[in-house]
């Protein structure tokens, strides 16, 4: 998002939860020059004391806090220029409609919104207004994605006949989504949209196309009650206080890690809920083990199949073209070592944890009659996404020149939520479905 020579842009983020936290470091930290944080709004009030105490730590003057009923008078009193959205999925509407509408723009959490009806509310809004909506897709700022980009947009491989697109997510990451929120579709979408989103974004930015038929199959496979059978259920609701949970790898125990019991554990008491729900409880309504085959504006073809519960974390993705063939594999972690099960991905980790998991990334380009080459890539790390959060609050928050044209608006957003919303369509009918018949986007 461009800035006028300057001008500091008054930023304020709604939904103080954990991912809020990498946004509200960056404005503070990395862009005092463009950007200044002006507000927190939440439905909990701890939640937001607890940002407001870490940006007292870090030297920083703590900012006025609203209650969600008060979002709009916040807009006005504290003189809003952009909203930054991370609430939870099924409220993201509400706040970019209202933020649209008293002539803010917005940057949101990926997904953009998780149903057919709320995407359409936001597109008309935009139209409306003309105010704009940047979706917080990360993944195309990650080096390794860009070059993938370049490498395809040069046409080294030709015209472009499928892609083989393979996520796996391991016990660790994958877990995470089944003990909070993201466990009930009616919240999240289910991870066809939560998180595939991101994986379907990128594609539609590699292919330069549109989705525009998808056929998909998904079920419920290890987690939730359907995992019993697997023989690694233990008896209790949510982890903390439970006996049960002791020595769980599927635990996360709140009480060990400072940031998310003050987030969690110690906001309960105003809204009653509980960040460690057992895995294996009942009331999991999103799939685990997803299929999807989709069919793109220019001819390609995509398999994608999504993974929650690997023993290892990762992902491939093979592109076939007409002078030859792309890969790439990234290995983010090995294996889940047994001292950091019960961790969250991303977390601090503590000595033999360090250095056991290990990982990697290889891009490789296959012309045909010749030797396979591997294209190097610079800036790509193992933490922060692949180096691509600090390079994405450059382009949002800095003004940082963006030639690969890597932002994402409100149309890249709908685009991405297409391909999940057709694939969740297609696990209930069992059908192929037409992406034109759940939403027209010109």
């Amino acid at each position: 998002m461009s800035t006028e020579p300057g001008k500091r842009l008054r930023y304020a983020v709604v939904g103080t939860g954990a991912r809020a936290e990498m946004f509200v470091r960056a404005l503070v930290l990395d862009h005092p020059a463009t950007a200044e944080l002006v507000a927190f709004a939440d439905v909990n009030q701890a939640r937001m004391d607890a940002h407001n105490e870490w940006l007292e730590e870090l030297g920083f003057d703590s900012v006025p806090t609203y209650l969600a009923v008060d979002y709009t008078t916040m807009l006005e009193k504290e003189r809003v220029d952009v909203v930054l959205v991370t609430t939870v999925d099924r409220v993201h509407d509400e706040y970019i409609v209202a933020a649209l509408r008293s002539g803010r723009d917005v940057i949101t959490e990926k997904p953009m919104t998780i149903d057919v009806p709320r995407c359409q509310r936001i597109l008309d809004t935009v139209a409306e207004t003309g105010r704009k909506v940047s979706v917080a897709f990360n993944y195309r700022y990650n080096p390794l994605h860009e070059k993938v980009r370049e490498v395809l947009a040069a046409g080294e491989i030709g015209e472009i006949g499928s892609v083989h697109f393979e996520w796996l997510l391991d016990v660790r990451h994958g877990a995470d989504y089944f003990r909070r929120w993201h466990r009930e579709k009616a919240n999240s979408g289910g991870l066809m949209v939560h998180k595939a989103s991101h994986h379907f974004d990128l594609v539609n930015w590699w292919l330069d196309a549109v989705p525009e038929e998808v056929y998909a199959s998904g079920r419920l496979f290890f987690y939730g009650e359907t995992g019993r059978r697997h023989g690694y259920a233990r008896d209790y609701e949510r982890a903390h206080g439970s006996p049960a949970a002791a020595g769980d790898p599927f635990a996360l125990h709140l009480a060990s890690h400072p940031r998310l019991r003050a987030l969690y554990l110690d906001a309960e008491a105003e809204d009653g809920y509980h960040r460690d729900q057992n895995v294996f409880a009942p009331g999991v309504t999103i799939e685990d083990d997803m299929s999807v085959l989709a069919k793109y504006s220019n001819g390609a073809t995509m398999t994608y199949h999504l993974t929650a519960y690997a023993p290892w974390e990762g992902y491939r993705v093979m592109v076939n073209g007409s002078k030859g063939r792309l890969e790439l594999e990234v290995v983010e972690s090995d294996f889940v070592s047994p001292y950091a099960a019960g961790e969250l991905k991303g977390a601090a980790l503590h000595g033999v944890q360090a250095a056991i998991e290990e990982g990697w990334a290889k891009l490789t380009v296959r012309p045909f009659w010749e030797q396979a080459r591997q294209v190097p890539v610079s800036g790509y790390t193992r933490t922060g996404h692949g180096g691509a959060d600090v390079r994405m609050t450059g382009v949002l928050f800095g003004g940082h020149p963006d030639p690969m044209d890597r932002g994402a608006t409100a149309r890249d957003g709908a685009l991405a939520l297409l391909t999940g919303l057709a694939a969740n369509r297609s696990f209930e009918t069992g059908q192929p479905v037409r992406v034109a018949d759940l939403l027209t986007i010109a």
